[in-house]
């Protein structure tokens, strides 16, 4: 069976599992957490309905008071705050548990009473084989990062112990939005006692623990090192008519997916981690005080307001954090911390450097950073997949041999700290939903990100010190190699589908390098001036109110003032899933000679046989050539012919065509024709005919069909008698050298 077909029929299993006709595989389900419900309630009954799990890129723009509306810098606070949580936790580094109590304040927004609400129990993705997350994982064609595997004893889950609402308790239910499988224990519904007013605030006080997983996918432990991310019940979002294309209250919550991450309300969050004496912790917000130590254990108090997460990690390895300072115009005194282990300390000054770079780049291009502190972790052996994830103002990067400038080695530590960094603003700031938009997040980071490494001047080097000794040391532009693996050849979904209904785990990739190349494309389009002021509006109208691609859309619209350009990249890439390729199919030139025939000459009509012709031109040639001794052409002109044929969606492409006497003809095909021709009679042969020569389609699927030439450059006087052939592969193969390189931007997606 082809690899193709394999492919297929993988993703036909997953639909007829999420229509539940097929069991989920695995090992055993594990036996329901005491006190919760194990089926679903009669969803259709609930007061607000679940969003679906075809959620996808929004079309619709949110309404102008969306989330509170825009945030002035008036307000008293920086979001809109509609949650609280008090939690205090302690950690056991040798049972990698977290014992936890939460007190959880929550805001009704919407104009009806909610007698219901909807929380994430995010860690019980890890509890078994039959969650979601690892039920995806099985099926052919999707595989998480590196596919860590998990050994007896490597489970992870969180228990709801209590859960009370004014000392009542309440009812638990596990529920499915997404279709996965009832044994799948990651979002839960609880039917509150006392409804919640519109505009009132409850108070849920919740019991929690945690058995920590080892590391396979973004939280957990490996030896003394914990990354406790997704740790503790959190409270789904309830979106109002106008945000996000809802049309009624609706509640969005989706599954722990193996692809997706999270979304989540702006609050403010005040936690205590009490752990070992001699561990290091870091955590999301500013520590307020100094630690508490008491009978062996040490407690760390964080608070942080107008974020939407929180996460810490503790290490009793952990090297003395490296410190440094970030100072810009409109932001506050920043603290930057790297979290790292000893035997990886080469590690840390970059990272240390590469977050201050990162907080100038997106201080000054998108908007001032707005908190106090950014803390890097740089996981331990063994602990990888712990790295490349975000919180806000907390994040993991990476852990590379050689940090030498210009190395292969230190572009992916540089770009992994860079776009970890940058999650901060799409996914922290902006507060994208990144279970249905992830283009909002990772596409978009990742098209910002590569543009700060270019005005760093690095480039992607792919050589090691034994071939740099050769003199060997091939490098790519980033922007290349992303387009590289941009899957722009008949794609399989838009890159605006959501995190989990993919095709397979390649094109949930796509989402990075896809719209990457798209928004490069409208870079090029719009120019780089007007791009990078639209991005600014972007994020000065939406800043802490969750938008949709609409949004974006809208927005770029606005400040750009060019509708079209932005309406045919997202009809085109982010709603649709076309090819953009344009051939030179053909390109001929030829002498145009006197030709046989009959004319008019003093009122009569005369004939000139071919013969005669022959002696004509065979004399003008001879008179030219006496004339014009150094001369390469002759006494006639030369006609040049270009076909080009269109093999996918029509886009405004320019076509150059020089000619042997060094001119040039330039012509824009902007209409929607599968095929144009164009001729030019001059006196010189033509030599090569060019779609795009700037390069400017970066979304063109194969730009080796963009050139042809008609003989070897610059042998005009065999103009009219050698094929045409493609242009010179090395005048063309620098802009796709990056396909070898597929395994540098493949192991950076999914960050």
């Amino acid at each position: 069976m082809s690899e193709h077909a394999k492919l297929h029929l993988g993703a036909l299993a997953l639909a007829l599992w999420f229509a539940g006709v097929l069991p989920a595989r695995g090992a055993i389900a594990p036996a329901t957490t005491p006190a919760v419900a194990a089926t679903d309630p009669a969803l259709a009954s609930a007061e607000i309905p679940l969003v679906g799990r075809d959620a996808a890129a929004v079309t619709v723009p949110s309404a102008a008071t969306a989330w509170g509306g825009a945030r002035t810098g008036s307000e008293p606070t920086l979001s809109d705050r509609v949650v609280d949580y008090h939690i205090a936790a302690t950690l056991d580094p040798v049972k990698h548990t977290v014992d936890g109590l939460e007190h959880l304040s929550w805001r009704n927004r919407s104009a009806v009473p909610v007698h219901a609400v909807y929380l994430h129990l995010y860690l019980n993705a890890f509890e078994s084989n039959y969650s979601t997350y690892f039920t995806e994982s099985r099926v052919p064609g999707f595989r998480f990062r590196s596919d860590v595997p998990t050994h007896t004893g490597e489970w992870g889950h969180i228990e709801v112990r209590k859960a009370e609402q004014g000392g009542k308790p309440i009812t638990m239910t596990f529920v499915h939005p997404d279709g996965g499988p009832t044994t799948d224990h990651t979002v839960v519904r609880f039917d509150l006692p006392t409804a919640v007013a519109p505009g009132a605030t409850t108070v849920l006080d919740i019991s929690f623990f945690d058995q920590l997983p080892r590391v396979v996918a973004r939280t957990g432990y490996f030896g003394t090192f914990h990354l406790i991310g997704q740790w503790y019940p959190k409270i789904a979002v309830l979106e109002l008519p106008g945000e996000r294309g809802a049309t009624a209250p609706r509640w969005n919550a989706h599954e722990f997916h193996l692809h997706s991450e999270f979304f989540s309300d702006y609050g403010n969050f005040d936690v205590q981690m009490t752990v070992p004496k001699g561990f290091v912790v870091g955590a999301t917000g500013e520590e307020t005080g100094a630690p508490v130590e008491q009978n062996g254990l040490v407690t760390h108090h964080f608070v942080q307001g107008d974020v939407h997460e929180f996460a810490w990690t503790a290490d009793s390895r952990s090297a003395p954090p490296l410190e440094g300072v970030y100072r810009g115009a409109g932001s506050p005194e920043v603290k930057v911390r790297v979290i790292y282990p000893p035997e990886y300390a080469y590690d840390a000054q970059p990272v240390l450097q590469a977050t201050i770079d990162s907080l100038k780049f997106f201080s000054e291009t998108l908007g001032p950073y707005p908190y106090r502190t950014a803390t890097a972790i740089i996981p331990p052996y063994n602990a990888d997949e712990a790295g490349g994830m975000e919180y806000p103002t907390f994040f993991t990067t990476a852990h590379v041999e050689d940090t030498a400038p210009d190395t292969f080695g230190r572009v992916i530590l540089d770009f992994v700290t860079i776009h970890e960094f940058g999650h901060g603003y799409f996914y922290g700031i902006l507060g994208s939903n990144e279970f249905e938009e992830p283009i909002l997040d990772e596409g978009l980071n990742e098209f910002w990100d590569w543009r700060m490494v270019a005005l760093r001047n690095q480039r992607i080097h792919f050589t090691s010190k034994f071939w740099k000794f050769f003199g060997w040391d091939p490098s790519a532009d980033a922007f290349e190699a992303e387009r590289a693996i941009a899957g722009l050849t008949h794609p399989a979904d838009p890159v605006g589908e959501n995190s989990w209904k993919r095709f397979d785990s390649t094109s949930y990739g796509e989402t990075y390098s896809r719209t990457a190349t798209a928004m490069r494309d409208l870079e090029h389009q719009l120019g780089t001036p007007v791009l990078e002021k639209a991005f600014a509006d972007y994020y000065a109208r939406w800043k802490f109110r969750h938008p949709s691609v609409a949004d974006f859309e809208q927005s770029l619209i606005d400040s750009s003032g060019q509708p079209e350009k932005v309406k045919t990249i997202f009809d085109q890439e982010i709603y649709g899933a076309v090819t953009i390729d344009d051939a030179v199919e053909s390109i001929e030139t030829r002498e145009v000679l006197p030709l046989p025939g009959t004319h008019v000459v003093n009122g009569k009509w005369v004939e000139e046989t071919s013969e005669e012709l022959d002696k004509r031109i065979e004399e003008e040639r001879k008179a030219f050539k006496k004339d014009h001794p150094d001369a390469k052409t002759g006494p006639y002109p030369y006609m040049t012919t270009v076909n080009l044929k269109r093999y996918g969606a029509p886009v405004s492409e320019t076509l150059l065509v020089k000619f042997a006497d060094g001119s040039s003809e330039k012509v824009t095909w902007d209409d929607a024709k599968n095929w144009n021709r164009y001729s030019w009679t001059k006196p010189s042969p033509g030599v090569s005919a060019e779609l795009d020569p700037e390069h400017l389609h970066n979304l063109d699927a194969n730009r080796l069909n963009n050139s042809m030439t008609v003989h070897a450059e610059g042998d005009a006087a065999k103009a009219d008698k050698d094929a045409p052939s493609r242009l010179s592969a090395a005048s063309r193969w620098t802009s796709e050298v990056a396909f070898i390189f597929q395994s540098f931007i493949a192991a950076l997606t999914t960050l």
